[in-house]
């Protein structure tokens, strides 16, 4: 009998190696964690664009942002440029912005929030520079505060509406996560998600990721002047804590969504907020969790992969094309980003 092991040890060997190379570390040991960037107020909803420049939102909060005059600022969304590492005003005000994606056209979708803002989901045209309001109501209703944004290979977007800080009426009684077809038209999909802040499609398209944060406010009267404090603002009224979690729902092919399972319970702490997908369907989590407050790396089934120490975080999202293992970080202030061993989902680019 012929042996053919010196085949059979290259076959082996190169096993060894993938598993290797499968192996390595989301973080790798020498990541750091770059500041880019310190703004207003606090900083949320950063995306990347297709030619590679970083927009993310400062939600100056009216009772914050405040200068001597009495002028309140109005929101901003920034404009970052890798190549120059300069930070511009790309839009102000903003609406009150928050989260922000790219669709497979390059037009970018803004979730404006309440607080002095739209309270409604804008697209902007990035060729044009034109915006258009795509949805503002839900059966005849103002929606509360549009926070987070998602698309599907569809073409259909989802999008939470919550609310935690604004003076203006609370008209939806459900707090809940919309989906907007190409024709126009609004469903409410998800009512049970708690208060839905990020959302996040899986790339098999088959499961939507929803966070819910329920940290109990919903208006600026619950919130005082502390006298006695140099900061801005303290509690009125302790706040009662709701579903703090990390949520899968089955996403059909028509559109609805079928809750799943609890990937993650961050109770009593407070929760996740904006979340994206690696490639590999992998779930990057910003965490607000007051002992542990970072970018959390979760399998599809919750386990947790890997963690990266920030200041309390809002948002992630991935760089474009060479860079597409670049993580962008909104926490506090402040824009941050690190280099990693994975690479973002995207989505494909229409034709």
């Amino acid at each position: 009998m012929k042996c053919h092991c010196p085949l059979f040890v290259l076959f082996v060997l190169t096993a060894m190696i993938g598993t290797l190379e499968a192996a390595e570390p989301i973080i790798p040991k020498n990541a750091t964690l770059e500041k880019l960037f310190e703004g207003i107020t606090l900083t949320e909803g950063v995306a990347v664009a297709p030619d590679g420049m970083v927009y993310f939102s400062d939600i100056t909060f009216s009772h914050q942002a405040v200068l001597e005059t009495g002028a309140i600022h109005a929101g901003h969304i920034w404009k970052f440029n890798p190549a120059t590492s300069k930070t511009t005003i790309f839009r102000s005000p903003s609406g009150m912005s928050n989260g922000i994606k790219f669709d497979s056209r390059g037009d970018m979708l803004i979730c404006e929030g309440a607080d002095h803002g739209g309270r409604r989901v804008i697209r902007t045209d990035m060729k044009t520079g034109m915006s258009y309001i795509i949805a503002h109501s839900y059966e005849g209703r103002r929606l509360n505060s549009p926070n987070d944004v998602t698309m599907d290979e569809k073409g259909r977007i989802y999008f939470s509406d919550p609310r935690y800080l604004g003076h203006e009426a609370i008209d939806q009684a459900v707090m809940g996560v919309y989906r907007l077809d190409a024709d126009g038209t609004i469903h409410r999909i998800i009512s049970d998600a708690g208060k839905p802040n990020g959302v996040c499609v899986s790339p098999d398209q088959k499961s939507l990721h929803v966070v819910s944060n329920d940290n109990g406010a919903t208006a600026i009267e619950r919130l005082a002047k502390d006298e006695e404090a140099e900061g801005p603002v303290a509690v009125a009224e302790s706040l009662r804590k709701g579903n703090m979690a990390l949520m899968a729902y089955d996403l059909h092919e028509d559109g609805t969504a079928t809750f799943r399972e609890t990937l993650v319970d961050y109770a009593p702490e407070d929760g996740p907020d904006g979340l994206v997908c690696d490639a590999d369907g992998n779930l990057v989590v910003a965490v607000r969790a007051e002992s542990r407050p970072g970018i959390c790396f979760y399998s599809p089934k919750g386990k947790e992969l890997a963690y990266l120490e920030t200041e309390v975080p809002t948002n992630v999202g991935f760089g474009r094309g060479d860079d597409s293992n670049l993580l962008y970080v909104t926490a506090g202030q402040s824009l941050y980003r690190v280099r990693l061993n994975t690479h973002g989902y995207q989505l494909p680019a229409s034709k």
